[in-house]
């Protein structure tokens, strides 16, 4: 379903890792995956961007602080939807952080500029590509330099292989699983956002109507407005490489993206959570409550 091919092949780490037992840790167990004791519901939550294990030797090669490299991160949104696997629907979630590595870019999104000789597997150059926020980005939010120095080529392909396919190898499985037991799935693929300037709480993408049935987005724009939160669709944010890749609702594969203001939950000069955190959490818990449990056109007849 994911159109991207598993790779059995073993790849160690480039040399500049070695001896860290972060990136170890992190290649032994790349995902988080919290599953219901039973399936409920085809619906399948994932944050791609969400990790938070940055590897010392990734600190140490690049020119940025700490908090400053966490920029790009859509800091705590797998805690705020960690609730799912109550209401039978499991959560994905990529433990690296996506200063490393992109999982919601497409493989061959590589800048090969970024490495000390070629590499295999480049695609297109892609505008994500050529801002530097490729699968393997150059740049945090705001422009900002990650590496003072060129990477090793082997660089690329361990990254990939080791961090970028199994995430979306579990969830072009839970995809699988999920039209295999309710006929349909519908990914709810799980983000966070800087403030907009139009003051919206959430943007929901859904690639303009390509990548799930207008029933389903209505109802997801319908109840979250009905929770308090203000929401636009499709601007600035139409949904990324994941929406479009699993959303075929000719395929019965929905997929909808969801971006959070970080101002409901998150002090961004810290990166830590704010008193805001819990309520968030308790309206989007109730929101996915209503979703799960609604039986609306998408669903197909039992």
């Amino acid at each position: 379903m994911s159109g991207i091919a598993a790779v059995k092949t073993e790849i160690a780490p480039p040399q500049m890792w070695a001896g860290d037992a972060e990136l170890d840790a992190l290649v032994a167990e790349p995902i988080l995956l919290l599953e219901p004791s039973g399936r409920r519901t085809p619906f399948i939550f994932a944050s791609p961007h969400s990790g938070r294990t940055y590897p010392a030797s990734f600190a140490r090669a690049a020119r940025l602080d700490p908090v400053t490299l966490r920029k790009s991160e859509d800091a705590f949104v797998d805690e705020l939807f960690d609730f799912v696997p109550d209401l039978g629907a499991p959560l994905i979630a990529a433990r690296f952080p996506r200063a490393f590595v992109d999982a919601n870019r497409a493989p061959g999104e590589i800048d090969p500029a970024m490495f000390d000789a070629p590499i295999d597997a480049v695609g297109p150059r892609t505008p994500r590509v050529a801002a530097g926020l490729g699968v393997i980005p150059r740049i945090v939010r705001d422009g900002l330099e990650i590496y003072g120095a060129r990477l090793p080529a082997g660089e690329a392909a361990f990254r990939i292989t080791r961090f970028y396919r199994p995430y979306h190898d579990r969830l072009a499985k839970l995809v699988a699983e999920a039209r295999s037991q309710f006929g349909v799935a519908i990914v709810i693929d799980c983000h966070s956002m800087p403030p907009p300037s139009r003051g919206s709480d959430v943007v929901i993408g859904d690639c303009y109507g390509e990548a799930a049935s207008n029933d389903l987005i209505v109802h997801v724009q319908r109840s979250l407005g009905e929770l308090g939160f203000s929401v636009v669709r499709n601007a600035p944010y139409a949904g990324g490489y994941t929406t479009s890749l699993y959303g075929k609702p000719a395929d019965h594969v929905h997929a909808i993206q969801i971006e959070l203001s970080r101002a409901l939950y998150l002090d961004e000069i810290r990166m830590e959570k704010t008193a805001g955190f819990a309520a968030c959490k308790e309206r989007l818990a109730r929101f996915a409550t209503r979703l799960l449990g609604t039986q609306g056109s998408w669903l197909p007849r039992r």
